[in-house]
């Protein structure tokens, strides 16, 4: 955090983040492609997950839809990182002065594939702060635009919903299991269980370069924040969502011509505890088909829907 920042909930002063930029630039290496293929081998496949997977992404290679996330990674020094692992506050985001920090939500446009071995351009923008009081307390949404180019060519758009809450500690350990629980649809057209282990989320952390703590430390997690287990991360849940949905349409639909995937949190999944992907076709009047995550007690924990050409 800039030191002469402080934290704070003043609306005014938070929407003067409002319009701040950064740009950074990436190369998209095969590496951790091949390193996600790796850890998400046959997680969403019902095949036999013991045979090796001998396959690999080369260069030239389309990236898969969310693997973006694998990239544009920052490491700030050990002494800039709040007590969750997080970057501390008010440099390019606002300064809110709640000390939970929780991924949200996101929508994804897909304009162009991205290209293994090409190089991006990411620019992002505060694009709105908005302070809410809720049954929880305070919260604080901001969401960021980012744009992925290369050269000129918008290749990704997606905008990501960031929520602040403040605390809660294990007293509140319910309310940080499930929230207000949320009934899931009545239907699919396929689903497979995911059973999130320990290492699954490591790898993801380890991918990723997230060290927010909720992901990788238990204690801190059961006598901090107030959780049961470990939290599985929300952008490895999209991702395997977006698995589930190009295993499903690999003979229709290949996954670099998904349109756009819009995708809400709404209560946190944990580790060891098995969870459920479930895809529900269009209907007639829609071309988006309808994604949702379940949680071991079968309420909703992620819902998405993925717009198809």
């Amino acid at each position: 955090m800039n030191p002469h920042t402080e934290l704070t909930l003043d609306e005014e002063i938070l929407s003067q983040w409002i319009g701040r930029r950064a740009q950074r630039k990436d190369r998209i290496d095969v590496k951790p492609a091949n390193f996600l293929r790796a850890t998400l081998h046959q997680q969403t496949s019902r095949q036999d997950t013991s045979k090796p997977d001998t396959r690999h992404y080369r260069d030239g290679d389309f990236l898969p839809p969310g693997w973006h996330w694998l990239y544009f990674l920052e490491a700030p020094p050990m002494g800039q990182l709040g007590r969750d692992g997080h970057a501390a506050l008010g440099d390019f985001l606002p300064p809110v002065a709640l000390p939970k920090r929780m991924w949200a939500g996101a929508r994804l446009e897909f304009h162009q594939p991205i290209v293994i071995g090409e190089d991006l351009i990411k620019t992002s923008v505060i694009k709105n702060v908005i302070r809410k009081s809720g049954r929880s307390g305070e919260l604080c949404f901001v969401t960021v635009n980012h744009q992925f180019f290369s050269g000129s060519v918008l290749k990704l758009e997606e905008d990501h919903d960031i929520v602040y809450r403040g605390e809660s500690g294990a007293s509140n350990q319910a309310d940080n299991q499930t929230d207000t629980p949320h009934p899931t649809p009545l239907d699919d057209d396929t689903a497979v269980v995911i059973t999130p282990t320990t290492t699954l989320l490591f790898r993801y952390s380890a991918l990723t370069f997230n060290g927010h703590r909720i992901h990788y430390d238990l204690d801190f997690c059961k006598h901090v924040e107030g959780y049961p287990g470990l939290v599985v991360h929300a952008p490895l849940t999209a991702a395997l969502m977006l698995e589930l949905a190009g295993n499903y349409y690999f003979e229709r639909i290949a996954q670099h011509n998904f349109c756009a995937f819009n995708l809400t949190a709404v209560s946190p999944l944990f580790h060891d505890k098995p969870f459920t992907l479930h895809l529900k076709e269009p209907s007639e009047q829609s071309r988006a088909c309808v994604l949702w995550a379940a949680n071991p007690d079968g309420n909703l924990a992620m819902s998405a829907t993925l717009k198809l050409p």
